[in-house]
């Protein structure tokens, strides 16, 4: 059914979706920016990284309240490539080969890409993707996907980051997966942001306006 339109109740989003840990408190971060040499984040320079295939560490504000990871604590990267499910386990996820990786889409483009007519903000539901061949990092074997919509009021950072892949790519959508590697739990703290970047294969960590680079 790849032309029919999937519909589904929902409900309206609120500030629960991120209002878990804070990490909003740049002095928690003075010692991690001197250190590191961070830079201003630069959309430009990020979306750059993501096309030429680099895996993006983000970590903003307030964690995710439940099951999956919304942009506050993600890795992120390009679904375009269709070797990127492949370098996603094979550096930080280590995953079982069949486990699909999920898009975040921009609520407006959400129908031309993918077959439904309501939010996902929480990314629980599975719908058919209209333009697989474009995104084939993003799809399940199937040509469906679990998909994460997301408004400006929602996430700013992450959506400002969306749009301008969109504005150098034609494509409103980038491969989201929880910033964790096997058997640890997502990243909460300062701490455990530096501990994943640097015993993990990420090759650059956002956390909150701040760009980090490997030593």
């Amino acid at each position: 059914m790849p032309n029919q339109l999937v519909s589904h109740h929902h409900h309206t989003l609120g500030k629960s979706v991120y209002s878990g840990f804070d990490i909003l408190d740049r002095n928690k971060f003075d010692k991690y920016i001197k250190e590191r040499n961070a830079v201003p984040i630069k959309y430009n320079d990020i979306v750059d990284l993501i096309t030429d295939g680099k895996i993006i560490g983000m970590v903003e504000g307030f964690s995710e309240v439940g099951p999956r990871a919304l942009g506050n604590r993600s890795f992120i990267s390009d679904p375009r490539n269709k070797e990127m499910k492949d370098i996603l386990n094979s550096r930080v996820k280590f995953r079982e080969w069949f486990r699909p990786f999920a898009p975040v889409v921009l609520t407006e483009d959400k129908e031309e890409w993918f077959n439904m007519d309501f939010e996902s903000p929480f990314m629980l539901h599975t719908v058919p993707c209209r333009k697989p061949q474009e995104i084939p990092s993003a799809v399940h074997i199937d040509n469906t996907s679990r998909v994460q919509t997301l408004t400006r009021d929602h996430n700013p950072i992450f959506y400002d980051l969306i749009s301008k892949f969109k504005d150098i790519t034609g494509v409103p959508v980038v491969l989201n997966t929880s910033l964790n590697v096997k058997g640890e739990p997502i990243v909460e703290t300062p701490e455990d942001a530096m501990k994943l970047f640097d015993e993990s294969d990420v090759d650059i960590l956002v956390i909150n306006d701040m760009m980090y680079f490997k030593n």
